[in-house]
């Protein structure tokens, strides 16, 4: 990273800040993360790629929205395994941000049926994937694609700069998606008469244990629009407090455990 100066410095600095910040959610992240990193090296269509290496199922979030296709996805995942930044991230485990012209020089890729059948058809030349996650089953990975000119050195330091802390970043928002699902599976469910569903999930948290800070991150909003619901929810159930509210929640199945 010796080319990187202040100035590039600051820039990964304000991405990282604008990423963390997005709303709760995976897939929250992924969005800020792929708007956000063609202000940091240009990119015409920017894409965060879950592959799925054993089946070769992907999930792609990208922008624009709508730059690729349901068949532009088809095609690319015909030649998937042979790709060579798959190759090269999952095959060879290899480090960091990498061009297909580190693997291979651009007047051979053109010739091939990858640049034939999928990148001439979108109108893409250049690619550079940044992976965040490799494991046995999986590949996670930023993927930056341009027309004309070919990334840069500057442009593979500048992400290989942020790199680890958008891996870190990606990881605890899996964990705690993770976590949710499993808390789900072992949390009650209520579907009271006279409360809406925000107020339901609301409430499910609530008997799960969690504090107002801690549902508004579940359910990606505010602690106060948390204390609003729950406001509602006192009111409709004729309660003034959280065990309270909890107890008449659970109501006869409460009592028969007793």
């Amino acid at each position: 990273m010796k080319s990187l100066r202040e100035r590039d410095w600051r820039a990964g600095f304000e991405l990282l800040q604008a990423v963390g910040s997005a709303a709760a959610g995976v897939d929250a992240l992924a969005l800020a993360a792929v708007q956000a990193l063609p202000k940091l090296v240009a990119s015409e269509i920017t894409t965060l790629s879950v592959c799925d290496l054993q089946t070769g199922h992907r999930h792609v979030i990208g922008t624009p929205v709508g730059a690729l296709n349901a068949n532009d996805r088809a095609i690319f995942d015909h030649y998937f395994r042979e790709h060579p930044l798959v190759h090269y991230h999952a095959d060879l485990r290899g480090p960091g941000a990498h061009r297909i012209s580190d693997s291979l020089p651009f007047s051979q890729f053109r010739h091939s049926a990858l640049y034939s059948d999928y990148y001439r058809r979108i109108g893409i030349d250049h690619v550079v994937a940044l992976p965040i996650l490799v494991d046995e089953r999986t590949l996670v990975s930023f993927v930056l694609n341009r027309q004309g000119s070919d990334f840069s050195d500057h442009d593979r330091d500048l992400l290989d700069l942020v790199r680890e802390p958008l891996s870190r970043l990606y990881a605890q928002r899996v964990a705690l998606a993770e976590a949710q699902r499993a808390l789900s599976a072992r949390a009650p469910h209520f579907d009271l008469p006279g409360l809406t569903p925000r107020e339901g999930e609301v409430l499910h948290w609530l008997a799960a244990g969690k504090t107002d800070r801690e549902i508004a991150a579940l359910l990606a909003c505010s602690h106060r629009t948390v204390q609003k619901h729950l406001q509602r929810v006192y009111i409709k159930l004729g309660v003034e407090t959280r065990t309270a509210a909890v107890m008449r929640a659970w109501g006869p199945g409460l009592r028969a455990l007793q």
